[in-house]
C-alpha cells in the first residue's frame, strides 16, 4: 500500500494540475486557423445534404379528386354514396344577376370556386360572401379562374334580388355569377354534383340547407377541395390550393 500511495499521489497531482491548467489559446488559434476552411466547407456540405434528404423525403403535394364516397353521407344523394370514381359536375342551365343564361360552357376550361347561399340569410352567408369577394379580388386579372354562387331559395332570389345583392356586395360580373333558376335543378346540383347541402329543411320535396363550404372545381369539372367559407385560414388554404392547381396545368 505504501508503494501504491507513492505512485498514485504524484499521478493524481499531475492530473489535477493538467485539468486546472490555463488553456493554450495560441495553440487553439493555430488549430482553428488551420482547419477553418475545412470547417466552413464541411458546414455548407452538411446543410446541402440535410436539405436534399428533407426534400427527397418530403411528400409531394397532391390535391385529392373527391368522389361521393369520400364525403360526409349527409351531403350526398343516396344514389351516389358508393360512387368511387369518375365523379364530375353535371351540366346546368341557370340565370345570373343580369338575367343572362349561364351554363357549363361559360366555365369550360376554367377553374372555379362554387358555393350555395341565399340573399336573405342572416347568419353565415354574409361572411361567406365577404370571403368570396376577397377571393374575387385575388383572381381579378386571372382569366383561368371564375366564381359561381347558387341560390338555395330561387323562389325568393329573383334576378332583380340577385342584382341588388351583387351591387351591395361588390360582385364583378365578369368574374362572379350569382345564379338562380329551377329549384329541382339547383337541388340536384347541390346534392349530386357539388355534394354541398343537407336535405333536412322544411320538408319540401327539394328543400335543402346549405353548408359553409366553398368547392374548388378543376378544368375537368372535378371537385378538388372543400373549404369552410367562414374561416379565414381555410380561405387562405383555398387560395394556396388554387395556385397549386393552376400550376399543375403548366407542367
Amino acid at each position: 500500500m505504501t508503494h501504491l500511495r507513492k505512485f498514485w499521489h504524484p499521478y493524481r497531482q499531475k492530473v489535477f494540475e493538467k485539468a486546472n491548467a490555463a488553456p493554450n489559446f495560441a495553440v487553439m488559434r493555430q488549430f482553428f486557423a488551420k482547419y477553418r476552411l475545412f470547417a466552413i466547407v464541411f458546414s455548407i456540405l452538411s446543410v446541402i445534404i440535410v436539405y436534399l434528404i428533407y426534400d427527397a423525403l418530403k411528400p409531394e403535394k397532391r390535391l385529392p379528386i373527391y368522389q361521393p364516397n369520400m364525403v360526409n353521407p349527409e351531403l350526398v344523394d343516396s344514389s351516389l354514396i358508393d360512387v368511387k370514381k369518375y365523379h364530375t359536375i353535371a351540366n346546368f342551365r341557370l340565370v345570373n344577376q343580369n338575367g343572362d343564361t349561364i351554363t357549363q360552357k361559360d366555365y369550360k376550361n376554367k377553374i372555379y370556386v362554387a358555393d350555395f347561399f341565399f340573399t336573405t340569410c342572416p347568419t353565415i352567408c354574409p361572411i361567406m360572401t365577404k370571403n368570396m369577394a376577397e377571393i374575387q379580388g385575388s383572381i381579378l386579372e386571372d382569366e383561368d379562374v371564375l366564381l359561381l354562387s347558387h341560390s338555395v331559395t330561387p323562389q325568393i332570389d329573383s334576378v332583380q334580388q340577385l342584382k341588388k345583392y351583387a351591387l351591395e356586395k361588390g360582385v364583378i360580373d365578369k368574374k362572379w355569377n350569382l345564379v338562380t333558376g329551377d329549384k329541382k335543378q339547383i337541388y340536384e346540383l347541390a346534392r349530386k354534383s357539388y355534394l354541398a347541402v343537407k336535405t333536412d329543411g322544411d320538408g319540401g320535396p327539394y328543400d335543402m340547407i346549405h353548408t359553409e363550404n366553398f368547392i374548388l372545381v378543376d378544368k375537368e369539372k372535378r371537385i378538388r377541395g372543400f373549404y369552410d367559407g367562414t374561416n379565414r385560414e381555410e380561405v387562405k388554404k383555398l387560395l394556396e390550393d388554387l395556385s397549386f392547381l393552376k400550376d399543375s396545368y403548366t407542367e
